[in-house]
């Protein structure tokens, strides 16, 4: 029998709160109260997501899961026990923030703890063999947490959480991760930067966030060397550029590595009509990203695939994008048609840009000798 692909899911990840602010800017002063959601990381891009995938029917054939929060022990093979002291202090007390554009309510605490308890269990999950795949809708996000910091709404290091335990259970050694949320990766990066084991890849608009980051340069740092790659975009790519930029650069990489499983941070943002970017992806740009990794982690890792979601703030559209992976994870396809793909397709960039892409990404690719 086929196994299915699993969903792992807690209605308690999308009562986190951001607090009171107009997309990223607190209210106060000159900024007035928001008339809608309020900050850009607010539930509804993921509560619709899911609603989607309920109402299209995908949900009833997949395996939806949930997961217990990861525990102490868990967080601290990855982050520095004063940051999670001070984290649970300041979230018992009501909120604040204690790093970098990164504000929280009370109570986040344990709820970034069963965000990350949602990957690590479909890690955990698919090394045991009980999942052919999984996705797990982790929030708060992870990918910009470092060990010692809260950054760019990330609390906890949801991916490298997951990636410790599975080091700790199954003695497993070569662990990709790639990023394809259209902000850099800087916080798993930070994490993996001096080690061998895991090979971390961000797909990224050049400078977006951190601000003014573009990071090609950045391979790693002692045993690390090598194991880092940043693919930097120009602002107003689309769906031939992140294409090009993976079959050119991030699947021969991966082929070198030859991982034993693939983790990808799946943000959304690259998306047209994000808020936060630049970027023209659209819903078909991250079925065939899922695609490309799909098929090399069948080469190398048995199908060892887990996917774990992060950014993405268009409420209208994130839904679209995240349901076209899921179905290419799953292989279902639903009657589900996305009413933006003609509009973004038609707005995509111009020959002249395709080429100057495709140059700079080949530029990249002979750097690395791939």
């Amino acid at each position: 029998m086929t196994r299915p692909t699993a969903f792992f899911f807690d209605e308690l990840c999308l009562w986190h709160t951001t607090g009171q602010h107009a997309l990223t800017l607190p209210v106060g002063g000159w900024v007035q109260p928001p008339s809608g959601a309020g900050h850009a990381e607010s539930p509804e891009t993921k509560r619709r997501f899911k609603n989607l995938m309920d109402v299209s029917g995908l949900s009833r054939r997949l395996a939806l899961r949930g997961a217990p929060p990861a525990t102490e022990e868990d967080l601290r093979r990855v982050h520095d026990p004063r940051y999670l002291e001070r984290f649970k202090a300041a979230s018992d007390a009501g909120g604040g923030e204690i790093g970098d554009t990164a504000p929280f309510g009370a109570g986040s605490y344990e709820i970034a703890k069963m965000s990350a308890g949602l990957a690590l269990a479909a890690v955990d999950a698919v090394l045991a063999g009980e999942y052919a795949n999984a996705y797990a809708l982790s929030r708060p996000p992870g990918h910009h947490c470092l060990a010692d910091r809260a950054m760019g709404f990330c609390l906890l290091a949801n991916i490298p959480i997951a990636i410790e335990a599975a080091k700790a259970k199954y003695g497993i050694e070569r662990v990709a991760v790639v990023d394809w949320d259209v902000h850099h990766g800087n916080g798993t990066q930070s994490i993996y930067y001096e080690r061998p084991d895991v090979f971390t890849i961000s797909l990224h608009q050049d400078g977006c966030f951190p601000p003014g980051y573009s990071g090609f340069p950045d391979r790693g740092a002692g045993a690390g060397l090598g194991a880092n790659l940043n693919v930097p975009l120009q602002p107003g790519g689309g769906h031939a550029e992140y294409l090009y930029a993976m079959q050119r650069i991030v699947v021969p990489a991966l082929e070198r590595f030859r991982p034993e499983l693939i983790v990808v941070a799946s943000g959304f943002d690259a998306n047209a009509v994000d808020p936060l970017a630049r970027m023209q992806a659209h819903s078909e740009t991250f079925r065939a990203m899922t695609t490309a990794m799909m098929e090399v982690a069948d080469r190398h890792c048995g199908g060892r695939l887990v996917i774990v979601h992060e950014g993405g703030y268009a409420e209208s559209y994130v839904p679209f994008c995240g349901h076209a992976v899921v179905e290419q994870l799953s292989g279902i396809r639903t009657g589900v048609e996305d009413p933006m793909l003609d509009f973004i397709r038609v707005q995509q960039p111009s020959e002249v840009f395709h080429a100057f892409q495709r140059g700079l990404i080949d530029d990249m690719a002979r750097a690395l000798d791939l």
